[in-house]
């Protein structure tokens, strides 16, 4: 049987890495989904965490890329059959996660003839819901060792995996161009990553529907710039 760590490279999943590796327990492979969307101080951390475990991580992508199936694919089934791309995700519709992640993991396991397997996947104590019917091949460390999110964070914190602030500046720190992100974190985006603002503005610009429901991230950038002209005259004022 082998024994797969399905590694995001955010704190949970690093976290139940370290953690099963300083118990002794077995790891046979660890897979990284590369969206092709992470943080360039995420993909400095993966390469931190091959460093100090001493173990190689296997980088998978899908076989297009997040911006083909954002605005280049042409559906052939469901809905809208014909439409071109299928645009930003939703909570509601998250191909990303089942394009990107979630097949390339089965293909990648069916074409390594891995049928005997268990899977272990970064779910902390205090989400329970994501801990809701559990595959009888998978198996969350964390929530059966009662480790929450912020224990995980701090366990990395202490062997020196800091994400380069990511995680002072973000609640998630998956794809940067998540339209799931909360108001302030989007902000944070645009105030210390402006050079992948700038590329959500591009991305959001040239498709119909736009980067959230309440907001197009024109109107965003338009928002936060005069939120910052009001604080600058606020400031000046005292």
């Amino acid at each position: 049987m082998k024994h797969v760590i399905q590694f995001s490279g955010g704190k949970d999943s690093t976290a139940m890495l370290l953690m099963m590796l300083e118990q002794g327990m077995t790891v046979d492979e660890i897979i990284f989904c590369d969206t092709g969307m992470e943080f360039p101080q995420m993909y400095a951390h993966i390469d931190k965490v091959e460093k100090y475990t001493g173990r190689k991580i296997t980088r998978i992508k899908a076989e297009k890329s997040f911006e083909y199936y954002f605005s280049e694919h042409i559906k052939n089934k469901g809905k809208n059959v014909g439409s071109v791309g299928y645009g930003w995700p939703r909570m509601w519709v998250r191909w990303c996660t089942r394009l990107l992640k979630q097949e390339p993991t089965k293909r990648y396991l069916r074409d390594m003839g891995v049928g005997n397997y268990v899977q272990y996947i970064g779910i902390a104590a205090d989400e329970p819901k994501r801990h809701e019917g559990i595959s009888k091949n998978t198996i969350h460390p964390l929530f059966d060792w009662g480790i929450t999110e912020d224990q995980a964070l701090r366990y990395c914190y202490k062997r020196g995996f800091d994400w380069s602030g990511l995680y002072e500046r973000f609640r998630r720190v998956s794809c940067w161009c998540c339209p799931l992100q909360r108001i302030g974190e989007l902000r944070n985006l645009r105030r210390y990553y402006p050079d992948l603002w700038e590329k959500l503005l591009k991305m959001d610009n040239n498709i119909e529907y736009k980067f959230r429901p309440d907001y197009s991230v024109e109107q965003l950038e338009n928002r936060f710039t005069s939120e910052d002209l009001l604080s600058a005259q606020i400031k000046d004022k005292k």
